[in-house]
């Protein structure tokens, strides 16, 4: 009676795991949601325009203030050339975006290229178009490709290349180099790259962000797209940024028109605004988050927790085998937070085949006395807490 891509699939993990916080009272470390609020001043520009401005049907590929603002700000921040009008639509949030792209894009039997770890909606969505994944691996603690590996998964069918930069759960930033190859591989197998950047402006220690777009032959085949959710740490906003040239921008505003076909026009202006008038922002926000990265990671590391490195995203990983823990991820996830109060999310769950089952996400994007307060609970289910 349904679609088999649909019928047996599970409730995600972090559903899974942000309802046991809820029902046990556990910190919940593993979805990737900030505690604070957001820029106040954004909320304020949303605010008052939900008052005082428009509230009838925006247009479709959204208001044309946001998409010029957005053109505006990757020209800034990614020495991005797009036309807003032409190049940017408005979504309601990425996963809508990339709904768009996949629906638009994929024909069935088109073979997609992903790699794993891996955002998991990616699959289904996919799969549900009748596209082939072809998964690559990527492996810890580098997170890397190689040729060797892309030439395993490419293929003369290959039409969608998936790539998800800075990683999510990985908190890595792909290398030059890597992204350059990447690149080589898409231009020799006339392949598309939709590219899922919502972590684009969280990177830390001096690291700077680069897009696949601005690679050589990958400006007129890639879509690129970004989140005004997470740019501005309000993640329940909901507001996508898809862009691409204009025969590609065509096909996804096509889609985009029969999903949510717009998105609400007071949250389009206060992220117009934002991207426009938030300079202060962009910088100290990836600051401050890099201070609670190395809080948690300092507090993990004396409570016995190997950490490894996170250069970007919300997220750091331990390494539970290296840490003297031979309990699966996903177990002690699980006693974790039933004993313990925490919850953490098992990075096995972004892996369809292949899964490493030692590694654990946590979030940092949290308040000091939130993370003081899950280390020590981490410590208390590790066993050397008080």
């Amino acid at each position: 009676m349904v679609h088999p891509v649909y019928a047996d699939l599970p409730t995600t993990i972090f559903e899974v795991m942000s309802g046991l916080a809820r029902d046990t009272g556990a910190i919940n470390l593993g979805q990737g949601f900030p505690d604070e609020p957001g820029p106040l001043a954004v909320r304020e520009k949303a605010a008052w325009e939900v008052v005082n401005g428009y509230n009838q049907y925006p247009p479709m590929r959204g208001l044309p203030d946001l998409r010029e603002a957005a053109a505006r700000h990757y020209a800034k921040f990614q020495g991005l050339d797009l036309d807003g009008l032409a190049e940017v639509t408005v979504t309601s949030g990425a996963t809508e975006a990339l709904a768009a792209a996949f629906l638009s894009l994929i024909s069935p039997g088109d073979e997609v290229v992903l790699f794993q770890p891996l955002y998991d909606a990616y699959l289904p969505m996919v799969r549900r178009c009748g596209g082939i994944p072809r998964l690559a691996t990527l492996r810890p603690p580098d997170f890397r490709i190689d040729r060797a590996m892309l030439e395993a998964v490419f293929s003369p069918r290959t039409k969608l290349v998936v790539l998800n930069n800075p990683v999510n759960p990985a908190a890595t930033l792909w290398a030059d180099e890597d992204l350059a190859l990447l690149a080589q591989f898409c231009v020799a197998h006339d392949a598309i790259a939709v590219c899922d950047e919502v972590w684009e402006q969280i990177a830390f220690d001096g690291r700077v962000f680069r897009p696949l777009m601005g690679f050589p032959g990958m400006r007129e085949r890639t879509v690129k797209i970004g989140s005004a959710g997470k740019m501005f740490a309000m993640t329940g906003w909901k507001v996508g940024l898809l862009c691409a040239a204009p025969p590609l921008m065509k096909a996804l505003a096509g889609a985009h028109q029969f999903l949510t076909f717009t998105t609400p026009p007071n949250l389009q202006a206060a992220v117009a605004w934002g991207l426009d008038n938030c300079s202060d922002w962009f910088e100290r926000m990836p600051l401050d988050l890099q201070r609670s990265r190395d809080r948690l990671a300092a507090g993990l590391e004396a409570s016995g927790f190997r950490v490894l490195p996170a250069a970007g995203t919300y997220f750091l990983n331990v390494d539970l085998a290296a840490s003297g823990i031979e309990e699966p991820d996903a177990d002690f996830c699980l006693r974790a937070v039933k004993d313990h109060g925490i919850a953490a999310i098992p990075i096995s769950a972004f892996y369809e085949t292949d899964a490493p089952r030692n590694l654990i996400r946590l979030c940092f994007a949290k308040r000091d006395e939130t993370i003081d307060a899950g280390v020590e609970r981490l410590g208390r289910a590790r066993g050397t807490g008080s």
